[in-house]
């Protein structure tokens, strides 16, 4: 058992696995690809827009501390980075989809380039801290993927498979940028520790809910949609019905306490349960 003082990790017997799969994309090219409904489709577009840029700060956040890693924490730092760089890839392919002459999507692209650049340029530990508030947001909303089928009913199965495949390596990973951050500021206080986390979760909070209901917004509008409704009738899915951050509560909460890790909350078996669907032996069936 963890005494409190202890250093949680994660778990020894959890293998994080980078699964090198080309997923058929073309159905993703249809205005309202998941179930039909334009407000889920736009809200999982914007969300797929921030991923190419944003994982590959995750990987050059994680990539700069490297020779401050050793054993267990260094071989999952190489097995997260070569996760979220397939993840990278298969986003570029998926949003490549999109018709940019309809949408606004390279202006949308431009306007995550420079939030991103203004992450960079304040320094590796401000890089590595939005990595972790980041990452515990796609831990939370990968939890709703594996867990609740019904977020993505009537989705073309390629997409489908691609969603699921993406959360599945986000659980697994879940913890490692969090683990580089404990292993790097082990200088610091606990007190230091816990303000700077919290207070980056919070800012990222408001910015990430904030911009993926503008970009989604924005996907909208171009269909025709006015800005006010289009508004609206985000913030209602991603908050209400469904609920796609709201169903995430508990474990987002849980950042917010002293001594707090990701594997607190153990989700390995919803993992083991998936790992089969996309072992080596199965990527085949997923590949374009």
């Amino acid at each position: 058992m963890t005494t409190p003082h202890a250093a949680k990790t994660t778990p020894d017997n959890l293998t994080i696995t980078p699964r090198d799969i080309h997923f058929a994309t073309q159905a993703a090219h249809n205005k309202a690809w998941l179930g039909g409904d334009p407000v889920a489709t736009a809200v999982f577009n914007a969300m797929s827009l921030t991923f190419p840029d944003g994982e590959r700060l995750f990987m050059d956040a994680v990539r700069h501390y490297r020779g401050e890693l050793s054993g267990k924490l260094l071989e999952d730092a190489r097995a997260f980075i070569k996760q979220e760089a397939i993840h990278s890839r298969e986003h570029v392919a998926l949003n490549g989809g999109l018709d940019r002459d309809h949408y606004p999507i390279d202006a949308i692209e431009a306007e995550i380039r420079d939030r991103i650049r203004i992450t960079r340029e304040r320094g590796p530990i401000a890089m590595l801290s939005v990595t972790i508030a980041l990452e515990h947001f796609t831990a939370m909303m990968a939890d709703v993927t594996l867990e609740d089928g019904s977020v993505f009913e009537g989705t073309h199965e390629d997409i489908l498979r691609l969603w699921q495949w993406h959360a599945l390596e986000e659980s697994e990973h879940k913890a490692v940028a969090f683990d580089v951050f404990q292993q790097v500021t082990q200088d610091w206080t606990p007190r230091q520790r816990y303000f700077l986390r919290t207070r980056v979760m919070a800012l990222v909070t408001l910015l990430f809910t904030s911009n993926i209901s503008r970009y989604a917004s924005k996907l909208l509008i171009a269909d025709g949609v006015s800005p006010w409704t289009a508004r609206a009738r985000v913030l209602w899915y991603l908050l209400f019905k469904p609920g796609l951050f709201r169903k995430g509560w508990r474990t987002y909460w849980a950042w917010y306490r002293p001594g707090f890790h990701p594997w607190d909350h153990d989700n390995r078996a919803t993992i083991a349960a998936w790992q089969d669907r996309f072992s080596p032996e199965g990527a085949e069936a997923g590949t374009a």
